[in-house]
């Protein structure tokens, strides 16, 4: 069984995709807000293979442009 590092990942790659954002271009969004994350990083916490901090929750919703409580299940 897989261990999984974050509960946020699925959400995040349904709130992407339904945005037509790409990993890369969502890496960016973050970039523009001050997070140095890559696309590689994205792909992680989508695949919940990478943990995410509650300011890196926050940020992700602020890149998505949603609330953060969206991204939890």
């Amino acid at each position: 069984m897989k261990k999984r590092k974050n509960i946020v990942g699925p959400n995040v790659r349904r709130l992407r995709c339904k945005q037509n954002l790409s990993q890369e271009s969502l890496a960016a969004q973050c970039q523009l807000i001050g997070w140095d994350i890559s696309r590689e990083g994205i792909a992680k916490i989508e695949s919940q293979i990478r943990g995410v901090s509650d300011i890196e929750v926050m940020k992700l919703a602020k890149a998505l442009r949603v609330h953060f409580s969206v991204l939890f299940p």
